[in-house]
């Protein structure tokens, strides 16, 4: 049976379906057009609307309202951007998918790696692209998502179905004020904000503080330069251009210091009972250099503490 082709999709054709009503999945619902921009329902939630506090960076609060459909309504759906966290993905799109036009690209922004390579693995059909964004988005409370700090998202093709829309899909999300621009080498910059995220999330949440607070706490003056020095054996195992473990570090503590004041979402979910994504940045870190042969003890020590932390 031949393999199915792959028509990019034109621009401003369709409606763009966001699964996920998370702080992301609200950013990008407030911020593109509501006529043609829809949260999808998950099996039982219920349809219709969904109104919240929107906080822009600049700016009154607002209030914002946008369309909540099943994906049985959705045959005329463009693009899907999958906001959930890494653990929740692959079960959310298999619910989804199904019912969802049977090659409909899927733009992916879940922190770490290791999801985004499983969905192209499932779903060879659809077009797959990851997005990386320094956007900052919280909510503080249920019904109020924050636009905390303007920032810049790239997108880029996980599969070569991808690459035909990559232009088309970052034209669509132009279409806001957020800032969006195609990445050809989208698993470089993935790479990059797992570095980022592998330095500063685990110790905002076991320290329990902001993300400027960890520079000065024994905890990561310790355990900080063993940790970058395994994520740059790691890189170069892997046959990516990597930099020198000092240079790692101190790209960690620019943005500790650019976010100083931020809650990271790994923090955020210990707050509040959550499963956290460790096991998809220290954690996918720990098992890539176990299966390269190569020493992880502070990836493997921080993905544990994590883990026992938001057990309890």
């Amino acid at each position: 049976m031949p393999a199915p082709r792959h028509q990019a999709l034109s621009p401003g054709e369709g409606s763009i379906l966001i699964l996920g009503a998370g702080a992301m999945g609200r950013l990008w619902a407030a911020s593109l057009p509501t006529d043609t921009t829809r949260l999808l329902a998950r099996p039982g939630q219920p349809t219709d609307t969904d109104t919240f506090r929107f906080q822009p960076v600049d700016g009154p609060e607002q209030l914002r309202t946008v369309s909540v459909r099943p994906a049985a309504e959705a045959s005329q759906a463009e693009l899907l951007l999958v906001t959930t966290k890494a653990h929740q993905t692959l079960d959310a799109l298999a619910e989804q998918l199904p019912l969802l036009p049977p090659t409909l690209p899927i733009v992916l922004f879940q922190n770490g790696l290791g999801s985004q390579q499983a969905v192209a693995e499932a779903w060879p059909a659809h077009p797959v692209l990851a997005a990386v964004t320094t956007e900052g988005a919280n909510r503080p409370e249920p019904d109020l998502t924050v636009h905390a700090g303007l920032g810049q998202t790239w997108i880029g093709a996980i599969n070569p179905a991808g690459q035909r829309h990559l232009d088309a899909i970052t034209q669509r999300l132009a279409h806001s004020p957020l800032r969006v621009q195609p990445e050809a080498d989208i698993q470089s910059r993935l790479w990059r904000k797992l570095v980022v995220n592998a330095g500063i999330n685990p110790f905002t949440a076991l320290l329990d503080c902001r993300n400027g607070d960890i520079l000065a706490q024994p905890l990561y003056q310790h355990h900080i330069d063993g940790l970058c020095q395994e994520l740059s054996a790691l890189m170069a195992a892997e046959g990516l251009a990597t930099d020198p473990p000092a240079h790692l570090r101190a790209t960690i503590e620019q943005v500790a210091r650019a976010t100083a004041r931020n809650i990271s979402s790994m923090r955020a979910d210990v707050m509040q009972g959550r499963r956290t994504e460790i096991d998809y940045i220290n954690g996918y870190v720990t098992r890539r250099s176990r299966a390269l042969g190569l020493p992880c003890p502070v990836n493997a020590m921080l993905t544990e503490k994590v883990r026992n932390l938001a057990n309890g």
